[in-house]
């Protein structure tokens, strides 16, 4: 559990390869923590039940619902943004160069959110079938697009070899 100073919990997390410190409020989530404390604002938060997906982070490897986990409950976990799978450069992972040129984006809200889950998708599963990619995305939601440019975009992915962080090798 995180530390404590006279009664206020002080949170230790790496995001993004950067060790980030802070005192949240213990009800405050993970995803305010990130875009408040860490001014890392490419985590969007859409409903805030964990249904929509669009708040999905990598922690400790997982891809997780940044809403529905409690900043102080992060203690000491490695966590990745959307801002962490691009590299430090700028140049866009697999997975990101792959949703610009499928066109799997329109107002890109929920564009991180799928990012993310599409990185995790590949990472376990390099060779999706078309029913795999449905259900493998299934915990994100897009008011857009029509998922076909999404689908498109793992499909492209797919034929790329990736890492946990969305890098080709």
């Amino acid at each position: 559990m995180a530390d404590t100073t006279v009664g206020i919990p002080t949170v230790s997390v790496t995001v993004n390869g950067v060790l980030r410190r802070g005192t949240p409020e213990p009800r405050k989530t993970l995803a305010d923590f990130l875009r408040d404390d860490c001014e890392l604002t490419g985590t969007h938060l859409g409903c805030e039940h964990g249904v929509c997906g669009a708040c999905t982070i990598f922690m400790d490897g997982e891809a997780v619902r940044s809403c529905l986990v409690f900043a102080v409950q992060a203690e000491g976990a490695d966590i990745t943004t959307i801002e962490g799978l691009s590299a430090p450069d700028g140049t866009l992972s697999v997975v990101q160069k792959a949703m610009n040129e499928a066109h799997g984006l329109q107002c890109g809200f929920c564009t991180p959110g799928f990012v993310v889950s599409i990185t995790a998708l590949l990472r376990d599963n390099p060779d999706p079938s078309d029913e795999e990619i449905r259900q493998g995305l299934s915990g994100n939601l897009c008011r857009c697009t029509g998922y076909q440019g999404i689908i498109k975009a793992v499909k492209i992915a797919a034929g790329q070899s990736v890492d946990a962080n969305g890098k080709a090798h």
